[in-house]
C-alpha cells in the first residue's frame, strides 16, 4: 500500500489540510485512474472536495506525473491573505507600488515559472482579482502591481475549492467565464465517509507515524475501535482521523487502542435529508420571518440577516467551523470572516453574543428613531 503525503508533514501540524492519502477504496482507485489520465497533459485542473480530503496532495501528484515535474510546484491559499494583498502575492509588485513596497518582488506566478501553481480555496478570490486571473489564463502573461510591462508566463494552473462554484456563480460570487476556464479537467475527491476502504489503511499509517514519535513500537486497534472508526461519519475527513489517532496514541494503555480512547463525539452516520414536506414547511416559516423583517426595515438589514444565518449555523454545529462551513456551502475562510465581522470570534478566539434570527427584527422604538431621519423606501429594501 502506497501512502501519499505532503512534503515534511510535521510542518503542517497546525493546518486543517490532510497530510496523507491512500487509494485503497473503489472510489479512490477511480480517482487515481483519473489523475493518471489527466496529469500528463497541460490542461488546467479543478480539484473539488471537502476540507481535509487531501486536495493539495492530489495537486502535487498531478505535478509529479506531468512533464513539469523537474520545475517548481508553488502552493498558495487564496483565502489566507487580505484582499489588498492578494494582487501583489499572486502577480508581484514593483518598488513604490504601495506603502511599504521598498523593493520589487516577484509573485507566485513567476515563482512557479515552468512548473505548476496550486491555488487553494479559489472560491475565496475577490471578484476584482478573478477578472485579472481570467486575463492571465487567456493571455499567458502577468503584469506586476505598479508596472505596465507584461511578463510572459509558462505555468500550469491547478485550482481547488471546497464550495460549490456553480452555486457561487448563480449567487454572483464567482465569475462564470473564470469558472469555465478553470473547469477544463475536474477531479472530485470523495469525502472519507464515502470511501470507507481508506479509513483503516490511513488509521494504520497514522498509528505508525505517531507511535514512532511517542517511542511506542507496537500499537494495535481493538475490534470495537475498528468498528467505531468505520461507523463514524468523519465530517473533518482525513484531518479529523489523524487527530483522533494522535490523541488515542497518547491516551491508550499498553499499546492497545480501545473504542473509549478514540473519544469520538458520535459514531452515527450523517442524518438522512428531512422529508420534502417538512423542508417546505421550514422554508415557509423562514419566508414569514423575512417578510416581517422586510416590512419593519431598519439599518443594515442585509448584513444582519447574513450574520444571523452564519451565527445560527455555527451554534447548530456546536461551534465547529469546518462543519458549519460545510453546512452552509461556503469555505471555512469565508465563515471565519463572517464570524469575526459579527463579533462571534476575535483574533484570540474569544466569543461574544451575536444576533440571531429571532432577535433580528428591530424594536418599535428603534424603528421610530431611524424612520424620522432615514425612512426606508415603501415596499422595497435595497441591498447594502
Amino acid at each position: 500500500m502506497k501512502v501519499f503525503t505532503l512534503p515534511n508533514p510535521s510542518a503542517h501540524s497546525l493546518t486543517v489540510r490532510a497530510k496523507a492519502l491512500v487509494f485503497e477504496d473503489t472510489c479512490s482507485r477511480e480517482l487515481l485512474r483519473q489523475i493518471r489520465q489527466i496529469a500528463p497533459s497541460d490542461a488546467t485542473v479543478l480539484v473539488v472536495g471537502e476540507t481535509g480530503t487531501g486536495k493539495e496532495i492530489v495537486a502535487r501528484y498531478v505535478h509529479e506525473l506531468s512533464r513539469r515535474v523537474a520545475d517548481p510546484f508553488a502552493a498558495i491559499n487564496c483565502g489566507a491573505f487580505a484582499d489588498s494583498l492578494v494582487d501583489a502575492e499572486l502577480f508581484g509588485h514593483e518598488r513604490g507600488a504601495f506603502t511599504g513596497a521598498t523593493t520589487s518582488k516577484s509573485g507566485w506566478f513567476e515563482a512557479a515559472q515552468g512548473g505548476t501553481l496550486f491555488l487553494d480555496e479559489i472560491g475565496d478570490l475577490p471578484l476584482l482579482l478573478q477578472v485579472k486571473l481570467l486575463r492571465v489564463l487567456q493571455e499567458r502573461e502577468i503584469v506586476r502591481l505598479g508596472s505596465r510591462q507584461a511578463i510572459p508566463i509558462d505555468v500550469r494552473l491547478v485550482a481547488a475549492t471546497n464550495v460549490d462554484l456553480e452555486a457561487a456563480v448563480r449567487a454572483g460570487r464567482f465569475r462564470e467565464d473564470l469558472y469555465f476556464r478553470l473547469n477544463v479537467a475536474t477531479l472530485r475527491i470523495p469525502p472519507l465517509r464515502e470511501r470507507p476502504g481508506d479509513i483503516l489503511p490511513l488509521a494504520e499509517h497514522f498509528l505508525r507515524v505517531y507511535g514512532q514519535r511517542a517511542c511506542v513500537d507496537q500499537l494495535s486497534l481493538s475490534s470495537d475501535a475498528v468498528q467505531q472508526l468505520l461507523d463514524h461519519s468523519w465530517p473533518g475527513n482525513v484531518r479529523e482521523l489523524e487527530n483522533v489517532i494522535h490523541r488515542a496514541v497518547l491516551t491508550c494503555q499498553n499499546g492497545r487502542i480501545e473504542a473509549t480512547d478514540l473519544s469520538l463525539a458520535s459514531t452515527a452516520r450523517a442524518p438522512e435529508p428531512e422529508p420534502a414536506q417538512a423542508h417546505k414547511a421550514s422554508l415557509l416559516a423562514l419566508e414569514r420571518v423575512l417578510m416581517e423583517m422586510f416590512e419593519q426595515g431598519g439599518p443594515e438589514l442585509y448584513e444582519r440577516i447574513n450574520t444571523a444565518i452564519v451565527t445560527e449555523a455555527y451554534r447548530f454545529c456546536h461551534e465547529n467551523q469546518v462543519q458549519a462551513a460545510h453546512l452552509l456551502g461556503i469555505s471555512r475562510n469565508v465563515l471565519r470572516a463572517r464570524l469575526a465581522q459579527g463579533g462571534l470570534i476575535t483574533g484570540r478566539g474569544a466569543r461574544r453574543e451575536s444576533p440571531t434570527l429571532s432577535g433580528l427584527a428591530p424594536q418599535p422604538s428603534d424603528l421610530s428613531q431611524s424612520s424620522s431621519s432615514n425612512p426606508p423606501p415603501s415596499g422595497r429594501v435595497s441591498r447594502p
